[in-house]
């Protein structure tokens, strides 16, 4: 019997000839991702007793959750940062500014095929978009590593999705993950490795396949694997800091599932209120008022997102009391903008554009919505204040949903403009 990609790549990191869902596997990761929660988590490697980082240069730093810092509390959390990774001799930093970590790790290629990718941060199973097994772990887990540089895993079960056809004109990426999380609820996925294979897969380019395996995280899933192309190395190319070499399933792996689903009659969608798998038909609640979206996040903060969204406000307005805040990514993303005429479009147009961070998808500051709005966002969850304030909603959507939403004060797709 063959093996899933999960149980091949965790048996190779292990050492070991073959593994078994369910299995304790001792590994190192090849990169150990943490932003703004370093802070806690180097106390809590102190307080195992350890002196020195076992390996500073797997680990990577990325300030990006509350940039530039909205508080004295906050700013003193970073200058807590700064002085670890001098002092631990943590050579990958990345200071306010950057990007969110998620995209800065890809843009700084250490998200590779066939490497081991673990983050204080639930979202990173991001890089599995580029065959790497990505995966987020806890702040004592991350403490851990620092102390040892080992980490223990459970091999999970793996689930896979084929996606058949193409999408339609006008459908994402993120409908096609929200329709999953929707159809299989947000549980679906738990602790399990979500491959995506098919043609309407292949036919993404490499940031929308991004959106894919970040937002599996609220499926409940280990991690999201997308088996590397042409195209995932074309985007590598230039920017891979290791060799690498990627890791497929085997033809006659066994699953704990097989889903298929047609491209063709994926729709846009959108996830209501207050949870991710709450997902419907735009069509069922186009006219909803918003008073506030955001285009941005590691989930769709990307130049293609910015483009798109760009493409619907070129030569219109933001609707009056509406506010539309725009967040690159990363600030190789903010860059490609300006040169390509994006951000002149978006204030032109009357949003409000902000540093290259994670802004408000987590409630931080840049664009908490008031008591009683709606904000329609382009981030990956919308709970009961996410976005910082209990007493408001939040829809996700894509960023042509996003754009247009913001024109008409209400949600509704470009084509119904």
């Amino acid at each position: 019997m063959g093996q899933t990609f999960a149980e091949k790549i965790l048996a190779q990191k292990a050492g070991l000839a073959e593994v078994v869902p369910g299995q304790i596997v001792e590994v190192t990761p090849d990169a150990a991702l943490s932003h703004d929660n370093t802070a806690p988590i180097s106390g809590i490697f102190r307080k195992i007793g350890v002196e020195r980082v076992a390996r500073p240069d797997v680990h990577v730093v990325v300030l990006d959750h509350a940039c530039p810092a909205p508080t004295t509390k906050h700013a003193q959390n970073h200058k807590v940062i700064r002085e670890f990774v001098a002092d631990q001799g943590i050579e990958s930093f990345f200071d306010v500014g950057r990007g969110v970590c998620h995209q800065v790790l890809a843009e700084e290629g250490f998200a590779l095929p066939g490497r081991l990718v673990l983050g204080s941060d639930s979202h990173t199973p991001t890089a599995g978009a580029f065959g790497a097994f990505a995966a987020g772990i806890g702040r004592s887990e991350m403490a851990a590593i620092m102390a040892t540089a080992r980490i223990w895993l459970r091999v999970p079960e793996s689930l896979k999705i084929v996606v058949h056809g193409r999408l339609p004109e006008g459908v994402t990426s993120k409908d096609l993950a929200l329709h999953a999380i929707g159809d299989q609820g947000a549980d679906g996925g738990l602790y399990q490795s979500v491959e995506w294979h098919g043609e309407g897969v292949e036919a993404l380019d490499m940031e929308a396949r991004m959106v894919i395996p970040n937002l599996m995280a609220e499926m409940g899933a280990k991690n999201g694997y997308i088996p590397p192309d042409e195209v995932t190395l074309n985007w590598l190319e230039g920017r891979a800091r290791a060799p690498f070499e990627p890791v497929y399933p085997d033809p006659d792996a066994a699953y704990a599932r097989v889903i298929e689903y047609d491209a063709g009659a994926i729709e846009p969608v959108v996830a209501k209120p207050h949870t991710v798998d709450n997902v419907a038909p735009l069509r069922e609640v186009a006219g909803t008022h918003i008073d506030e979206a955001f285009l941005g996040t590691c989930t769709n903060g990307r130049l293609s997102d910015l483009a798109m969204a760009a493409a619907v406000l070129e030569g219109r307005r933001v609707a009056p009391g509406v506010r539309l805040i725009v967040i690159p990514a990363s600030s190789e993303v903010y860059l490609a903008a300006l040169d390509a005429g994006y951000l002149r479009t978006f204030v032109e147009a009357g949003a409000v554009i902000e540093s290259p961070g994670c802004g408000p998808c987590m409630g931080n500051h840049l664009g908490v919505p008031a008591e009683g709005e709606v904000a329609v966002s382009t981030a990956n969850r919308n709970f009961r204040g996410r976005m910082g304030t209990k007493e408001s909603e939040v829809y996700l959507a894509s960023p042509l949903v996003v754009a247009a939403s913001a024109i008409a004060g209400e949600l509704i797709h470009p084509q119904d403009l």
